[in-house]
């Protein structure tokens, strides 16, 4: 059994043990949901990308609208998700580029397409890379494909799976180890994990539920009192 996925199995039952199984959205967001979302909480937090998310939802009735608004509307109404005027251009970039393409806004051809060839198409638009891409795959069409952000990647990194500063190396040099039916709780746990104990500022590793599984080797002894609890975008859409 290779190396790394006997690792992530590892990880995987410490972080469930834990956390548990994290939930999933009762009802599966379509792609095009997750595309919006994902680019939405491009480095910010995920209750400032969620308002972001509801000022579009709410005011106006389906993408095709948000298609049609002037990068100046887009921008007012995203400005809580920070760098608003990168977003606003992705966003409207990839909706016009889905319409052009198919006559409407859907993205429902994605489910005919293998998980490298639906990434290679949704991250020829401007402003969307291999992690929102592979948001689309896991949160929308239910793949088993774990999205590596900065959380994932840096824990991943401590841990000892692997060993490299780019998420987009570390995605794709997990891509064939993750087993089935483990993308979402990996990536949701590894998020949480993230976010508490193994931060990038300060590390609580006297009470981290992988201390026993991580290599890295100058491990401190702080304790992690108060829990994050962190509300998670992607679930919420």
């Amino acid at each position: 059994m290779n190396t790394i996925k006997n690792k992530i199995v590892s990880i995987d039952i410490a972080l469930i043990k834990f956390y548990g199984i994290p939930k999933r959205n009762e009802r599966t967001p379509d792609a095009v949901t997750t595309l919006i979302g994902t680019i939405l909480s491009q480095n910010t937090n995920d209750k400032n990308s969620y308002k972001a998310y509801l000022n579009l939802t709410k005011n106006y009735p389906n993408w095709e609208t948000v298609a049609d608004l002037p990068l100046s509307m887009i921008e007012m109404e995203i400005r809580t998700a920070g760098l608003t005027k990168q977003k606003a251009k992705a966003i409207k970039g990839a909706l016009n580029g889905i319409k052009q393409e198919q006559n409407r806004i859907s993205l429902d051809y994605l489910t005919e397409m293998d998980n490298k060839a639906a990434i290679k198409k949704l991250t020829a638009f401007d402003g969307v890379g291999v992690k929102t891409a592979s948001c689309v795959l896991l949160f929308s069409l239910s793949r088993n494909v774990c999205p590596v952000d900065t959380h994932v990647n840096r824990t991943l990194n401590k841990i000892g799976v692997v060993t490299s500063s780019n998420p987009e190396k570390t995605f794709w040099t997990i891509f064939y180890d993750i087993p089935e039916n483990t993308a979402h709780s990996f990536h949701t746990n590894l998020i949480r994990l993230g976010r508490e104990f193994c931060r990038p500022s300060k590390l609580y590793c006297g009470n981290c539920p992988v201390r026993n599984i991580c290599k890295f080797e100058d491990k401190t002894q702080n304790i992690l009192e108060h829990r994050d609890n962190s509300f998670l975008l992607l679930d919420s859409l």
